[in-house]
């Protein structure tokens, strides 16, 4: 198959990639060549252009299809706005057999009316915008499924982590290895709530088994799929994997975590805690993947925490300037703890 990746070197995408060359598919990779996380594998034809411009997409578009034909699956990685998908329709219509949506799970039902979540959960999500945008873009691809027949598959994934990431309930978005670092310093660390909220955590290298089993699929044209782990841990669970993994012993972790609860944390800062905490991780998160597998049977949770946790921890090591620290985290957290002791301090001097 003949597949395009709008993006492809970030944090997801940089798993499924190599995938997909190793299976022999003709992939093209499409984005501005600056990705700290990865590069577009060997094999891989790349194409250097902003796919947020659209008129330098639709450029580049142009001629790699007259030089090389029409896509049979484009997945489009880096899309956050109906605005933006908009374009995306317009570029992609009549030159792409599969047009692939990477939306979002945290577009899900938020708190959730059921522990277990399926395809056929409603998409309300009042805490996060970004979790409304990709809801709104799901929308505006049935319209055009239904209006023109474009034809679209959408995937959910959750909570997905590679080499590239360290996965932690409270960390720098940007600059992950902030947390490792903080820890090791013996700075105190937050924790939402009493830290006993399930959450499922996917190895990258699994949920590319399931995208690569949906691209070129027919039983995928107008369907919807989340792709996640079967495997669900507390947040506890997932900071003492990951803190054993660093070389943290558990006796400091434990003297360390500062328990808050999230609606607390939210008014502390509502762009840091409102959406990614309230809209997302305070939430149980547990995923009923049936409907994958029944198009993708190969699919299956083979990479479990506490055994791919380490690549990232080695990653990170490996070299000085993967380790770069979030100041502003930093100095938000310590106001955080900070008034947060004081005023218990108040009340339980």
């Amino acid at each position: 198959m003949r597949i395009l990746f709008i993006g492809g070197t970030g944090l997801i995408s940089s798993g499924v990639s190599p995938l997909v060359v190793e299976r022999g598919h003709d992939l093209t990779v499409l984005n501005r060549g600056t990705s700290p996380k990865a590069t577009a594998p060997d094999g891989a034809r790349t194409i250097v252009a902003d796919a947020r411009d659209p008129e330098a997409l639709r450029a580049a578009v142009k001629a790699d299809v007259a030089e090389h034909g029409e896509y049979d699956s484009v997945v489009q990685w880096i899309c956050f706005t109906p605005d933006h998908l908009a374009q995306d329709i317009e570029t992609f219509a009549g030159c792409a057999r599969q047009y692939v949506f990477i939306s979002s799970a945290s577009a899900y039902e938020t708190p959730p009316s059921h522990y277990i979540t399926t395809e056929a959960t409603p998409l309300v999500n009042p805490y996060w915008q970004y979790s409304r945008d990709k809801a709104a873009c799901e929308a505006l691809l049935r319209e055009a499924g239904e209006a023109s027949n474009f034809p679209f598959t959408i995937v959910r994934p959750s909570h997905t982590y590679g080499y590239s990431d360290i996965p932690w309930a409270i960390n720098s978005w940007t600059q992950s290895w902030t947390i490792i670092d903080r820890i090791r310093r013996g700075k105190k660390f937050i924790v939402h709530g009493d830290g006993t909220s399930l959450w499922t955590l996917t190895d990258h290298r699994d949920f590319a088994v399931g995208l690569v089993g949906l691209l070129g699929n027919p039983g995928a044209i107008g369907e919807d799929f989340h792709i996640t782990s079967d495997e669900v841990l507390t947040w506890n669970q997932i900071h003492s994997i990951v803190a054993d993994a660093a070389g943290i012993p558990s006796e400091m972790l434990a003297e360390q975590a500062v328990h808050i609860p999230s609606d607390l944390l939210a008014r502390f800062d509502a762009e840091a805690f409102e959406g990614p905490l309230m809209g997302d991780k305070t939430n149980a998160a547990i995923f009923d993947n049936s409907k994958l597998k029944a198009l993708v049977p190969e699919f299956e949770t083979r990479h479990r925490l506490a055994d791919s946790i380490g690549e990232s921890i080695e990653w990170f090591s490996a070299d000085e300037s993967r380790r770069g620290l979030d100041d502003d985290a930093n100095a938000l957290w310590d106001r955080v703890i900070l008034a947060y002791r004081d005023a218990i301090d108040g009340v339980f001097p």
